[in-house]
């Protein structure tokens, strides 16, 4: 299954893939070095946390190549601007309840983060948003309860 993911966030895992081949590795295999001169191996901690960090970084690149490889890329720059919610734009929602704006882009799994204020298209929010329209009503079933949400404004940037 295809995993949907924008411009930025594929740029950004290929970047963090290109580090942990070239500058990672370098590092582990240099600490894994200096910690088999120090000697028995068996008691070795130095030697034991290197390999454990070769590991794991082993892993990240196999995973990344693999989101990669799985990926759909979505150019929101390609697609005609419009009021309704999609992949890749960023909404602007008003709280009825609060009056609170807040303003969300929606992005792939990998690239979510709230705090920059992006979220994951499989969210209960962003579920609830994909295919509305500027000026709709939406309500996001939250461990809180219910919030009821209107689209103020959908912005492809």
């Amino acid at each position: 299954m295809p995993i949907p993911m924008t411009m930025e966030g594929a740029d950004s895992l290929r970047d963090e893939l290109q580090h942990r081949k070239s500058v990672l590795r370098q590092e582990i295999t240099q600490a894994i070095a200096e910690a088999r001169e120090h000697g028995d191996l068996k008691e070795n901690a130095e030697y034991h946390a290197a390999r454990e960090q070769q590991s794991f970084n082993e892993g990240r690149i196999q995973e990344i190549e693999g989101k990669l490889a799985d990926a759909q890329v979505i150019d929101i720059a390609k697609i005609p601007p419009g009021e309704k919610v999609i992949f890749g734009v960023t909404v602007t929602v008003l709280d009825v309840d609060s009056g609170e704006e807040t303003a969300y882009k929606i992005v792939g799994e990998d690239e979510a983060d709230l705090k920059t204020g992006k979220l994951s298209v499989m969210s209960p929010i962003a579920r609830a948003l994909i295919g509305k329209q500027v000026g709709d009503a939406v309500s996001v079933e939250t461990p809180g309860g219910d919030v009821e949400y209107e689209i103020d404004k959908v912005e492809h940037i």
